[in-house]
């Protein structure tokens, strides 16, 4: 592929559940793709706002980092003229965030060219609301070749991601009422200290005066892997998450009710890497 094309034709896999502020969001976006399906510049140029940047993240193999940067013209020109083969960008996940009118959707993706697997990474869209739209104004993606997705793990994961990514989100925004909403009425909760063991009234009470600040705290999911019961009625994960603390690992089990998926348990632990251990002991000894 020709340096100067950042993206190719994206094919959305349409997410569930959806809140109707998130719609919105993906609105220009879908715009884009459905444009560049149709070769329409005109719906891709109105995708984005005047004045927007374009880059995309190469590694080369002697493990330098570049920086490519691209015109939204060279793109449009690009993305609308007729291939040999079909330009296939396979959407496998996407996170949104917002703060009132400026938004930040992630998503990550596997690139064919063909029937032939050509490169995968993330896209990030930055967003900013003007008057009524939302209008694109960065777009960033990563490209390697090594580990990517080729297939939906299980369709169920989608749901577990948005609720869990939701519940992160109510935390960081300070949002108690989807937090707590989020947790079953008989879940336990475990935080990093020994004696960190909660009930959910327990933990609401022990919460509160965090979720009364602009930001409880701020954990950012890095990855997570899902599994099932036999009968899909229980779901438990284990998931890596960037936090003040460093990296840690969350786990929990979630129980499928008719009003969806709730929490009933959730484990939270500081990843200490093995290097670190005797440091580590050490130092709690000296307390």
């Amino acid at each position: 592929m020709a340096k100067s094309i950042l993206f190719s034709l994206i094919i959305v896999f349409f997410p569930c559940l959806l809140e109707a502020q998130d719609t919105e969001i993906l609105k220009p976006i879908y715009q884009l793709f459905d444009g560049m399906r149709a070769g329409d510049s005109t719906a891709i140029r109105r995708a984005f706002m005047p004045a927007v940047s374009m880059e995309t993240i190469l590694t080369d193999a002697e493990g330098k980092v570049n920086v490519m940067e691209g015109e939204l013209l060279d793109f449009v020109s690009a993305v609308g003229t007729p291939h040999d083969e079909r330009w296939d960008e396979k959407i496998w996940s996407y996170k949104i965030r917002r703060d009132g009118n400026l938004a930040t959707v992630w998503t990550d993706y596997t690139f064919y060219l063909g029937d032939k697997l050509s490169h995968c990474g993330v896209n990030s869209f930055t967003l900013v609301k003007q008057a009524s739209e939302w209008k694109i104004k960065h777009l960033i993606d990563t490209r390697r070749q090594e580990n990517c997705q080729t297939s939906i793990t299980d369709p169920r994961d989608e749901a577990i991601h948005q609720l869990m990514d939701n519940w992160h989100h109510a935390a960081a925004t300070g949002d108690e009422i989807v937090f707590f909403e989020t947790l079953g009425p008989e879940s336990i909760y475990i935080g990093t200290d020994p004696s960190e063991r909660w009930t959910k009234t327990e933990f609401e009470s022990f919460a509160l005066k965090y979720f009364a600040r602009d930001t409880a705290w701020a954990f950012q999911p890095l990855e997570r892997k899902i599994y099932y019961s036999k009968k899909g009625e229980v779901a438990w994960f284990n998931e890596t998450l960037d936090t003040w603390m460093g990296v840690c690992r969350g786990s929990g089990i979630l129980e499928k009710t008719n009003k969806g998926w709730i929490l009933q348990h959730y484990h939270l632990a500081i990843a200490i890497p093995n290097e670190t251990v005797q440091p580590y002991l050490k130092l709690l000894e000296e307390k």
